[in-house]
């Protein structure tokens, strides 16, 4: 399916989603406390804090809820703010990166109670193994493992060795050992975020899709103009992510959408699923270009990966998928792919999400680029810029702002190639190395 269509993408999870009814598109100029732009996970969960706090939300959706990368991605809720986050100490000092370790952790509970709270139907299941590509990286799991033990963790890790791997956790020769982490798990995101939705209509906030904002007027109250009407607001949340594109040109500088793509095979035979994943683990391997897959509650398996950063996709996502997905499971070499699909994530420069308010505009609100994290980390944002909107100040929002990020050069034509260049770089280095 074209990137640009307004439609959910053919996806395994637009196949088996719980129900998309639309929402209305906004025909009428309307008032609220807050209104947030963008339907994923950041703006829902926004709009459900900002509810729960007792503050009137408009939604504007230029798609359908879920339509990016919230209702698209690979659904491996794993613990984690980005990458290494002990880096950042300079600018938040060491209580700072602390919180940031917590948070990595507290964001997956987060997403969970949501979930069990609400009744919210996801195939949510607990169970994520962390791959090591060569015993190096194996080595290195003990150091994490350390960690997570400093931290208080209190779910089950354990490293599992090469001897162990294949019969306990994945039917593949291609590991040196992998990290279990019982605290992390999968589900299905599309289902998550529209049953988010309607939690939060259920809390009185406003949702509306294919109204694509066209233009912001800044002030004490904010306008925003859409084709069918204009929202007037005293706060609000840009939610837009890797496709804010030019509604705001001083945060989509920052964020690189950079393609990403998943296969789903046909649904295997019980035993060949349990020769797979043994355990029914989400799993992610280390390298550069990674890849991450697991199966989905009737026996398909997801797998994902192959970052672009060139702005083009693939003419054909199965056929650039499959090798990859048969370099590390041979077995399935002749079972069927049922869906194929892509979509853009937000990547920032330093791998760490932009959270924080804007300088120019201190009623403007924003939260993306979460590189890989999105599922659990939008949640934990959500509840920061809600915090921040309700009260007028939230510790952790700026703790997150504090981590200063840079603009991708080459403007908007070169900024794609330039990165793009960059990360073969980094992989041709991986191989060498």
């Amino acid at each position: 399916m074209n990137q640009h269509d307004n439609e959910h993408a053919r996806s395994y999870y637009a196949a088996s989603a719980n129900g998309m009814a639309p929402y209305p598109t906004l025909d009428s100029d309307l008032e609220a406390d807050v209104c947030v732009i963008g339907g994923g996970f950041t703006g829902v969960n926004t709009a459900i804090e900002l509810a729960q706090r007792g503050l009137s939300v408009i939604l504007l959706e230029g798609r359908r809820i879920g339509w990016g990368a919230s209702g698209r991605n690979g659904g491996q809720l794993i613990r984690g703010i980005g990458h290494d986050v002990s880096g950042f100490a300079r600018y938040v000092g060491e209580e700072g990166v602390r919180y940031l370790q917590r948070a990595g952790i507290e964001s997956v509970e987060l997403v969970g109670n949501r979930i069990r709270e609400h009744g919210i139907d996801c195939d949510l299941r607990w169970g994520f193994c962390e791959l090591a590509n060569t015993p190096a990286q194996f080595a290195a799991f003990k150091a994490e493992l350390q960690n997570l033990a400093e931290l208080g963790y209190t779910h089950e890790t354990r490293l599992v060795g090469p001897e162990q791997i294949r019969r306990d956790v994945v039917g593949s020769d291609l590991y040196a050992g992998g990290l279990i982490d019982m605290g992390s798990g999968h589900l299905h995101p599309l289902n998550l975020v529209l049953g988010e939705a309607r939690l939060a209509q259920s809390l009185g906030v406003r949702i509306f899709e294919q109204s694509p904002v066209l233009e912001l007027l800044h002030g004490s109250t904010v306008q925003v103009r859409c084709a069918g009407g204009t929202v007037r607001a005293g706060s609000l949340v840009l939610a837009c992510n890797a496709h804010l594109d030019e509604l705001e040109p001083r945060l989509s500088g920052k964020v690189l959408p950079a393609g990403s793509y998943i296969i789903a095979t046909e649904p295997l035979p019980p035993a060949l699923a349990a020769q797979l994943i043994p355990r029914n683990l989400a799993l992610c391997d280390q390298k550069v270009g990674l890849d991450y897959y697991r199966l989905s509650a009737d026996r398909r398996l997801l797998f994902g990966g192959a970052c672009h950063y060139s702005g083009r996709d693939p003419v054909d996502i199965g056929a650039y998928m499959r090798p990859k997905m048969l370099k590390v499971f041979p077995q399935l070499a002749d079972v069927r792919i049922d869906y194929q699909w892509g979509g853009k994530i937000g990547i920032t420069a330093n791998r760490f999400p932009q959270a924080g308010r804007l300088s120019q505009y201190p009623n403007v609100f924003y939260a993306q680029g979460y590189s890989g994290h999105g599922l659990n980390v939008t949640h934990w944002c959500a509840r920061l810029l809600a915090e921040a909107i309700h009260a007028g100040h939230s510790q952790g929002l700026d703790v997150f702002s504090a981590v200063p990020h840079m603009t991708f050069p080459g403007g908007r034509v070169l900024r794609s190639p330039l990165l793009a260049l960059g990360m073969f770089w980094y992989r041709l280095r991986e191989l060498l190395g």
